[in-house]
């Protein structure tokens, strides 16, 4: 009985971290800045790569650490947070902020070894999540906005990492990046609209589920999907596309934008959620088809 137990109390404690640090979310911003690192990096060291794994968890675990302790009382009341650890009292409020310091910590630190440019806009990230979206949430769809940033900084942080500057380069992987988030979001807070009116969260660019949110999630979509096919155009420094790479993206997001012209028709949860998954494929895909035509080219 003893070591049941046990084994339970450590399943549970898993469960927990996976759950406070947004293990899923947490790993897809790892896998965008090793994306950047790979498309930046002459030459790939692997000690780098591990650094930027590590020290990119430890920064979005920290973020979502603190928001979750901001949100608390908030999440609470929404059927899909009201589970988290902190607002069940699972994982206390001193502890999870103990927890997210020493994330913080370890993060920059981590980071600061790859070189300090890395550590500072990692440090930045953590800085705007944390003190500019999670409050704008209750406040205003411009949150979307806020958290934009943040959000858009990984993909560009691998490049950073690898060259140790910012430039053209860097800033076109911002630009994919932070532009995708507004019809990933959105689409998110469209199907998770009602959870979200329990917490006062404010998500939608109108405030409501209708025409004109689905029509500024089309604008986004294609926008989105333009500025991914820029680097074939020789205009982006040495972050380059082939033709055929180019081709491949621009249909990936073709297939966004189909669903993105669904939600316009339909307005409909369901269509909502299928939008969230292809934009997830698309920037996923996009980040692999990028690093692939860099080595095959």
């Amino acid at each position: 009985m003893a070591t049941t137990n046990s084994s339970l109390s450590s399943v549970s404690i898993i469960s927990d971290f996976k759950e406070i640090t947004k293990m899923r979310l947490s790993v897809s911003v790892v896998f965008s800045a090793i994306a950047g690192y790979l498309l930046g990096a002459d030459t790939i060291e692997w000690d780098i790569v591990v650094l930027l794994a590590f020290g990119g968890y430890f920064m979005v675990g920290a973020s979502n650490m603190y928001n979750q302790i901001i949100e608390r009382d908030l999440d609470a009341l929404m059927d899909r947070t009201k589970n988290r650890p902190v607002p069940a009292g699972r994982i206390s409020v001193n502890s999870a902020f103990t927890m997210a310091v020493i994330f913080t910590i370890l993060g920059i630190a981590t980071l600061y070894v790859i070189n300090p440019r890395t550590a500072m806009y990692g440090a930045i990230s953590i800085f705007l999540y944390t003190s500019i979206y999670t409050p704008l949430k209750t406040k205003t769809p411009l949150s979307v906005f806020a958290g934009a940033i943040p959000g858009a900084i990984p993909f560009m942080l691998g490049w950073v990492a690898a060259r140790n500057a910012f430039g053209i380069e860097p800033g076109t992987l911002f630009a994919v990046q932070f532009f995708w988030q507004f019809p990933h979001f959105w689409a998110i807070g469209w199907f998770l609209y009602d959870d979200y009116e329990k917490g006062g969260f404010f998500m939608l660019p109108t405030g409501k589920r209708d025409k004109g949110t689905a029509t500024q999630i089309i604008i986004y979509s294609v926008w989105t999907v333009l500025v991914s096919i820029v680097p074939v155009f020789g205009i982006t420094g040495d972050l380059k596309l082939s033709v055929v790479a180019a081709v491949i993206v621009f249909a990936l997001g073709m297939v966004m934008v189909y669903y993105a012209l669904q939600l316009f028709k339909n307005r409909t949860a369901q269509a909502a959620k299928q939008l969230m998954y292809a934009s997830v494929i698309y920037i996923t895909l996009l980040q692999i088809v990028y690093v692939a035509d860099k080595f095959i080219r």
